[in-house]
């Protein structure tokens, strides 16, 4: 894990403007095959927990999970490992809106479409469908959170607002919590209510 952090870290220096040596004997020493494309750390944190709720070792199988910082980013992610670059097997999810940017990222990458899978509005609104905005409420209390979300529904902004978007909105009211509960409402699904998004991409890893 800690030598796949690594990669994971010479990646993302990569597509900042430095040097892509260190990504790439980490690649070849690790054996990296395949690099999973995701918009940011709370979608990262979903997709290895449910990998571990399933048994899977995504680094052991040579498999590397890369939260790029926004859906813009595609294209660069996409040249350093796809075909022009490292010639890893690019799969991930993105959002419905932000579908354009994938897709022409992946053409101009010379990369297939296939393996990337596509959440209505975000993964959070896929694991708030999935459980319910009750059971998600319910996580809220166990992890201390029900004052602050009490607080959060007496917001003039929030009343009258369906209640699965006002829980939505509540995981983005503070730095940390969607990652945070990206982890903990995978966690909580029933192995049938995995959203289909994120179980099609891990069947296909």
């Amino acid at each position: 894990m800690t030598d796949m952090r690594a990669f994971r870290d010479a990646v993302t220096g990569w597509a900042g403007g430095g040097p892509g040596g260190a990504a790439r004997e980490l690649a070849v020493r690790l054996n990296v095959r395949t690099a999973v494309l995701l918009e940011g750390p709370s979608d990262h944190a979903a997709v290895e927990a449910l990998a571990a709720r399933r048994g899977r070792d995504l680094a052991a199988e040579g498999v590397c999970v890369v939260p790029m910082g926004g859906a813009m980013s595609v294209a660069r992610y996409a040249a350093l490992l796809g075909p022009p670059g490292l010639g890893l097997r690019l799969t991930g999810l993105c959002d419905e809106r932000e579908q354009p940017f994938y897709d022409r990222g992946l053409d101009r990458a010379r990369a297939p479409r296939r393996g990337f899978f596509v959440c209505v509005a975000d993964l959070e609104e896929e694991l708030i469908r999935a459980l319910g905005p009750a059971a998600v409420e319910e996580i809220f209390g166990a992890e201390g959170d029900l004052r602050a979300w009490q607080t959060f529904l007496r917001q003039p902004a929030q009343h009258g607002r369906p209640r699965q978007q006002q829980v939505r909105r509540f995981l983005g009211t503070q730095k940390g919590r969607k990652i945070r509960y990206g982890r903990l409402l995978v966690e909580a699904l029933a192995p049938d209510r995995t959203p289909a998004p994120l179980d099609d991409l891990l069947a296909c890893l």
